[in-house]
């Protein structure tokens, strides 16, 4: 029988449109002259930009350092001259530091090893490892991206295993599975290179049913890696989610409020383990990713080798272009990604899908009023409620909605996917959420301050 999470979950039409679409490497039009680098690319603190307007660089110079302990570096994914340094609008229409580079040829720094050979052979030790994915701005490549390199800093016999993320369950999004399936040597090298980071010696790469020829595979070259594990998966939505995929996989249900380490699990995408490899064994900086392009409407549904910096039209325009029955662009998929408000914006290590929404598909019901059937309670992965939590939200009622664990919501969408009046319930929590966790950091901020104040009154 096949495993799967025990809390809730939905089963939307999964729409894999381009999962039998090999890669392709996507090559820059030459009428882009230029590109822009987001400067934050990462959960946590912006990156700092480390050169000049007028500066050349090469692929894969760092141009923005880690700004923090949370934070990643930045390099160049294009070579050519630093046009700009501006704050500019962001895929979210928000305002977005970026590094313009005007293209130059396609130069390389000399200490990338780009030969098609696989590397097996790991010869860095763990502590050399987790450094060098912090060098190479290594982050969650499953939409999070939270610095690799921070979830690797564990303490010595913390983590009892390693889980690998490769559902990809939100509908459409295909790249992890074409992935799977094109470079699976390398992402079960970059598994082993993370085993090893964190002191382990069992990993799972929990897959879901719906793709038996990734599963098939795996688990036939994983017999050549001792302790990596092939987890075939009932098909849930979102069985990606850390949490859920950490209960699925080995059974362990991570409590309110805790990290998956409070139960030894550390969790890595399936692209992140790729890019680890490159990172580890190359000496690849992150500057480039696959990305889903995909959608009813469109023409070629598609997987892209893009580096970042990509305008997210031009890979459309790859796939054949925006139809004419186009209501909606989303960055990411359709449950938890969001709507671009421009697409002329670049693509970032998080870009993991675009999809393209026709007008019956975009289009929400007209709310009405709760019946008070439940239904959004039985759905909910984390065990909320989000019936109760929308109407906090809408209300304000921001210390109820804490006390109702507000904060532990994965913003996945099972409750509006699933509500028969069309209510706009993620929509309500999400905005509390934001509040809440803005209270919550300023809490801890001012009790952090109380006690630095408290010691140095001590001290005097």
């Amino acid at each position: 029988m096949l495993k799967t999470f025990s809390i809730g979950g939905i089963h939307p039409e999964e729409n894999k449109l381009s999962a039998g679409t090999p890669l392709r490497q996507f090559e820059l039009p030459a009428d882009i002259k230029e590109v822009r680098i987001p400067v934050v690319q990462h959960i946590g603190a912006p990156a700092q930009p480390v050169v000049a307007v007028g500066d050349d660089v090469k692929v894969g110079q760092l141009i923005a350092q880690a700004g923090g302990f949370v934070s990643a570096n930045v390099h160049a994914p294009f070579s050519g001259k630093i046009k700009k340094i501006e704050t500019t609008a962001g895929d979210d229409g928000k305002p977005a530091m970026m590094i313009t580079i005007a293209i130059e040829g396609d130069e390389w720094i000399e200490s990338i090893d780009r030969s098609t050979g696989i590397k097996r052979d790991i010869t860095l030790s763990a502590e050399e490892i987790v450094k060098k994915i912090g060098e190479m701005g290594i982050v969650g490549m499953g939409g999070a991206r939270f610095p690799a390199q921070v979830k690797l800093g564990v303490k010595p016999g913390q983590a009892k295993a390693l889980i690998i993320n490769g559902v990809e369950c939100e509908p459409y999004l295909t790249a992890d599975h074409r992935l799977m399936l094109e470079k699976s040597e390398e992402v079960l090298i970059g598994v082993k290179i993370l085993m090893k980071a964190i002191g382990v010696t069992d990993a799972y790469i929990g897959i879901e049913n719906n793709k038996k020829d990734a599963i098939e595979l795996l688990t036939k070259l994983s017999a050549s890696y001792q302790g990596v594990h092939v987890q075939p998966l009932k098909m849930k939505y979102p069985q990606g989610g850390e949490k859920q995929l950490i209960d699925a996989c080995i059974g362990r249900q991570v409590a309110s409020g805790a990290l998956p380490i409070s139960v030894g699990a550390v969790v890595q995408n399936v692209g992140t383990a790729y890019a680890v490899y490159e990172a580890v064994q190359k000496n690849k900086p992150l500057i480039e990713r696959v990305v889903c392009v995909t959608g009813k409407p469109l023409q070629r549904p598609s997987n892209f080798w893009a580096r970042i910096g990509t305008p997210v039209s031009s890979l459309i325009e790859a796939a054949g272009g925006i139809p004419e029955d186009c209501a909606k662009i989303i960055g990411g998929g359709p449950m938890m990604g969001r709507a671009f408000a421009n697409i002329d914006v670049p693509i970032h290590k998080g870009s993991s899908g675009i999809l393209l929404m026709n007008n019956a598909e975009s289009k929400r019901g007209e709310a009405s009023p709760c019946i008070r059937c439940a239904k959004c309670v039985s759905a909910c992965p984390m065990g909320l409620e989000p019936f109760l939590l929308s109407k906090l939200s809408a209300k304000n009622i921001l210390d109820s909605a804490e006390e109702n664990h507000i904060a532990d919501c994965i913003e996945c969408g099972s409750c509006s996917f699933t509500c028969p009046s069309n209510r706009p319930l993620l929509d309500y929590i999400r905005l509390g959420k934001g509040k809440v966790m803005g209270i919550i950091r300023a809490r801890a901020a001012a009790a952090k301050a109380a006690a630095e104040a408290a010691k140095a009154t001590e001290a005097k």
